[in-house]
């Protein structure tokens, strides 16, 4: 959506509101605890379901923040490794328990959603990129078993919920700027109107931000709209309308650098990012619709549906004379474009068997992804016969990729007595791909194919309530993961056509753990947890910016996370969390760790390290103040070293950032004025912030950014 259209919408949802202020006015607004959908579809607190599962209030992510990047708000959930990569170009790093490390691009082994519209598509590749956070009203992080009930990919699930509509009604306008040219700018509209007889409430939110980049050749600007809309027909059920509009005009991408540039320089980008002018764009429309309505006391019915539609362009540095030496290479330039859609029905009961609260939750998903492949040589000969690199040139490839899910899931959860909980559920899944090339020469020939997988996850769990503040539970369940287009793309041979042959990771979770609430003042939880992977997808090769993949028989992802949150004293709170992943490979493989090699010739002996995991993360913050008036935080965050590579043989090292944040708050009449002042990297610590696993050329790391300072203040006026 372009940026006049956004500042329409809300214009309309200002001019609708103020002819029925009055009636907003007396609107009530419910008042509920921490609630989650995320385990069992039916909402629950987060202190009786038997899972890993953390609800954050959309104020760690735009208030005081630069509110931009997911991974702001994520550091004091246990399980998660979230990094901003300063790198524009590609996606966040994202892991949950170890899960989806492997990722050098986008997100993948975790389940994202917003509003219960899929970010992941049915191959199992997603990313946050659009996640517009200053909409938001809570985001829910689920680990463990219970994550398999969301079907393909997901080793944890990551979901964004937009805020309702709410009264009185409220404009808002926030600006942020500080080091490494960095500005983020936001307007938004909130409230409930009457649209003829019928309540609408309307959450409509822009966000500008445009950054020079902490290091050299890294750029980037991006505009996010999200807008929401409900309407309520009462006993004729709930409708709510979605739309997102994501635009990354260009975002240069700077490369990682190798162990020597980067002790050098770490703000430096490696010469063949200018050489070719490696950079990336991306444009996103979505929109969907949620309509719920209860047949009776007891069952419901919801049905979602979605449409959007994703163009992307990247310019990548695969050498000319790479691309000239092989008929079969498929150039330095990648054109996507995708048309995505599908929808869930889901019914839901709920009622009392042998006394207990039962409630079942049976489902049908479909979501299904078409996506035109294109791929260009990044250099022109001139007139003269010189060589231009960093432009698009001749076609190298055309193809048609299609896939889609067909899930059907069920799922049930019971109260046998006071103080037992019981969780039951399964999915099926079938995930089918198909290749049709388009672009066949003498010495090119038809890579056009087909692949379907299916998988079957069972899950359950159980919760003793072993004194009101004292929860345990247990769980277990089976999940798997596709490879991805992008993984099936190159086979390890050098030929030409799809990776067929490779097979779905299936994985076997269980957790064990404890959940402790103190009043509303303190909470706490630990978990012990193991994961053990079979046909892990690995790198088996990765020559000049192609990277292929192979299956590895066995791998294990086990370890503990731990969490407290508690007001200690009046207008004080401390944050704790801490992870100690054990991620190694249990079965002996070989690969390739030279740029050029198709034969695998190195191996990886059982007991390494799976590269981009960390063995360590540890968050610490002490916030004092309150809502109004001054408030200040300190945090701190320790990550141990990660591996970069298979071999283990190249490590980003361990490192430990100190922060600052403070500011001053006010009200006056009609408007709520929020200032403030943030300062990272005190120390100012020359880092890794986080890896590129297996680069072929070496260059495995990505600096995070030196001492900086973000500022900004935000004005809430409510009429």
């Amino acid at each position: 959506m372009p940026f006049p259209l956004s500042l329409a919408f809300m214009a309309f949802a200002f001019c609708v509101n103020g002819v029925n202020a009055a009636n907003a006015a007396d609107a009530p607004i419910a008042e509920l605890g921490p609630i989650t959908v995320t385990s069992s579809r039916v909402a629950q607190p987060v202190f009786d379901v038997p899972a890993s599962v953390d609800v954050i209030d959309a104020s760690a992510f735009n208030q005081d923040k630069l509110g931009v990047n997911l991974s702001e708000g994520l550091p004091a959930v246990a399980g998660v490794l979230a990094r901003d990569r300063q790198n524009y170009a590609q996606d966040e790093q994202l892991s949950i328990r170890g899960f989806g490390a492997r990722s050098t691009f986008g997100v993948r082994g975790v389940r994202l959603y917003v509003d219960d519209i899929p970010a992941t598509q049915p191959d199992g590749q997603g990313q946050v990129s659009h996640f517009n956070l200053a909409s938001a009203d809570r985001v829910e992080v689920l680990r463990g078993p219970f994550s398999a009930l969301y079907g393909n990919s997901s080793g944890g699930v990551i979901q964004i919920f937009t805020a309702d509509g709410h009264a009185p009604p409220e404009l808002s306008a926030s600006a942020a700027g500080g080091s490494f040219g960095t500005w983020r700018s936001n307007i938004g509209a909130n409230g409930i109107a009457q649209l003829g007889s019928q309540p609408l409430a309307y959450n409509a939110d822009y966000t500008h931000f445009y950054t020079d980049g902490f290091r050299d050749h890294s750029r980037a600007m991006r505009d996010s709209f999200n807008g929401k809309a409900g309407l309520d027909f009462k006993q004729y059920g709930h409708l709510s309308l979605l739309m997102n509009y994501f635009s990354n005009p260009e975002a240069q991408d700077p490369l990682g650098l190798t162990r020597a540039q980067f002790e050098a320089d770490p703000k430096q980008s490696t010469s063949v990012a200018s050489q070719f002018n490696t950079r990336k764009s991306v444009e996103q429309l979505q929109n969907g619709a949620v309509y719920e309505v209860a047949l009776n006391d007891e069952q419901t019915v919801r049905v979602l549906g979605y449409y959007g539609r994703r163009a992307i362009r990247q310019y990548l540095s695969i050498p000319v004379a790479t691309q000239k030496a092989s008929d079969l290479n498929s150039g330095g330039v990648v054109g996507l474009g995708s048309n995505y859609g599908g929808g869930d029905a889901r019914w839901t009961y709920r009622s009392l068997l042998l006394g207990g609260a039962f409630d079942v939750v049976a489902g049908l998903s479909y979501d299904d992804l078409v996506q035109h492949r294109r791929g260009y040589e990044n250099f022109v000969t001139s007139d003269m016969g010189a060589t231009v690199t960093g432009v698009q040139g001749a076609e190298r490839r055309n193809e048609t990729n299609t896939v889609y899910d067909l899930d059907e899931y069920l799922q049930a959860s019971w109260q046998p007595g006071p103080h037992w909980s019981l969780m039951l559920g399964a999915r099926h899944s079938q995930v089918k791909l198909e290749s049709e090339d388009h672009f066949v020469t003498a010495t090119n020939p038809n890579d056009s194919g087909r692949t379907s997988y299916f998988a079957t996850t069972p899950v359950g769990g159980v919760l003793y309530k072993l004194t009101p503040e004292l929860h345990l539970y247990a769980a277990y369940g089976e999940g798997f993961e596709t490879p991805t287009l992008n993984e099936l793309a190159y086979q390890p041979n050098g030929s030409s056509g799809l990776n067929f042959s490779l097979q779905p990771a299936r994985t076997n979770n269980a957790e064990f753990g404890a959940k402790w609430r103190l009043h509303e003042h303190t909470h706490a939880g630990v978990a012990l947890f193991q994961g053990i992977t079979r046909h892990e997808l690995v790198v088996a090769t990765n020559s000049n910016g192609r990277s292929t993949y192979q299956n590895v028989n066995r791998t294990r992802r086990q370890g503990v996370e731990g969490s407290l949150d508690t007001d200690f004293a009046p207008n004080w709170n401390l944050k704790l969390a801490y992870t100690y992943v054990d991620a190694t490979i249990r079965t002996g493989y070989l690969t390739c760790v030279t740029n050029g090699c198709t034969t695998l010739n190195t191996p990886v002996p059982v007991g390494s390290r799976i590269p981009g995991v960390a063995e360590s993360d540890l968050y610490a913050a002490v916030r004092w103040g309150g809502e109004l008036g001054w408030h200040a935080d300190i945090n701190a965050r320790y990550i141990s070293d990660v591996p970069a590579n298979d071999t283990n043989t190249q490590t980003a090292p361990s490192y430990a950032l100190l922060g600052v944040n403070g500011g001053y708050a006010f009200e006056l009449e009609h408007w709520r004025i929020r200032t403030f002042v943030q300062l990272d990297n005190l120390t100012n610590e020359n880092y890794i912030g986080s890896v590129i696993v297996n680069d072929g050329n070496g260059r495995f790391y990505e600096p995070g950014p030196s001492r900086s300072v973000l500022a900004g203040a935000s004005f809430d006026w409510k009429y």
